[in-house]
């Protein structure tokens, strides 16, 4: 299982603290250093349902920056994971991929589903 962080996120410190508290084994991995790479986004898509929007870090500053809010919805998923692989701080996080599915952001009660 690999965790995709930003050290200075809560909610990423939340999610490494409900991974330890229970026991869990976890790669982590700074998703500002280290963005997941183009086949883990589309992997990660597709637990999303295809929904690119989910992926990216929408409160963002730098989301803001680029006035991605306006472009988004008319990305092509290709040219959305492009980006995204490039620039970890657009993405949403923390990045969870498991062998059997994913989630990004943390709410305990979908990463107790997700993990169990």
């Amino acid at each position: 299982m690999k965790l995709y962080h930003y050290p200075k996120c809560s909610t990423c410190r939340k999610a490494i603290k409900y991974l330890d508290a229970n026991g869990l084994a976890y790669e982590k991995v700074d998703i500002v250093d280290n963005p997941p790479s183009q086949a883990e986004l589309k992997r990660m898509l597709g637990h999303l349902d295809g929904e690119i929007k989910k992926l990216f870090n929408t409160s963002g500053e730098m989301y803001r920056e680029m006035g991605l809010k306006d472009k988004v919805t008319d990305m092509k998923p290709a040219d959305a994971v492009r980006l995204l692989a490039q620039n970890g701080k657009l993405i949403k996080r923390p990045f969870l991929l498991t062998d059997g599915g994913g989630a990004v952001g943390f709410k305990e009660e979908q990463w107790q589903t997700l993990l169990a």
